[in-house]
């Protein structure tokens, strides 16, 4: 497997911090006219429910290939591994949708409800949550574990998705 995708399969794997959790499996439709990357016109600028048939169509498909990382958006990503039970996601729930309004046109905002996405939570090895990935269209994503202040996922947004071109993008910790 690739090197830097074992990576951030090994750093979610070590998330021993946050909420315990358990998982499922749930399914989201809709209809309403898509941009270019695919997200529905009414969605923009919110926070976006997101289920395994959508990770797959709209993020990474590990199904057909499982051993390279292959990002689907022309926007930068952020997946919010969440359950409706866990305190810390309840705390950063509201800064999620304020950073969705703030960075509309630049960055998406999903999230993952591990009750219902067993699948998904076990791809990433997800032990704790919330855990915070982020998917910079080039490069590979990098995930944070813990409920951290807005002033630490704007850094992490400015350094990790939207870095300047020629810029460089800084290891999560």
């Amino acid at each position: 497997m690739n090197k830097q995708f074992l990576s951030v399969m090994l750093v979610a794997s070590l998330a021993l911090l946050g909420c315990n959790q358990s998982t499922g499996n749930g399914q989201i439709t809709g209809n309403d006219p898509v941009t270019k990357s695919g997200v529905a016109l009414s969605e923009t600028g919110k926070v976006i429910q997101m289920n395994k048939a959508m990770f797959i169509d709209k993020v990474y498909n590990y199904e057909e290939s499982p051993e390279k990382w292959i990002f689907k958006s022309d926007k930068p990503v952020i997946i919010d591994f969440y359950a409706d039970w866990c305190g810390p996601c309840k705390k950063i729930a509201p800064i999620m949708a304020q950073l969705a309004e703030e960075y509309k046109d630049q960055v998406i905002i999903y999230k993952v409800d591990t009750d219902k996405e067993r699948e998904l939570a076990q791809v990433f090895g997800i032990r704790s949550i919330p855990s915070i990935l982020f998917v910079p269209v080039e490069g590979q994503p990098q995930m944070t574990m813990g409920a951290l202040p807005k002033t630490e996922f704007e850094k992490m947004i400015k350094n990790i998705l939207i870095a300047p071109a020629g810029g460089t993008s800084q290891n999560i910790k």
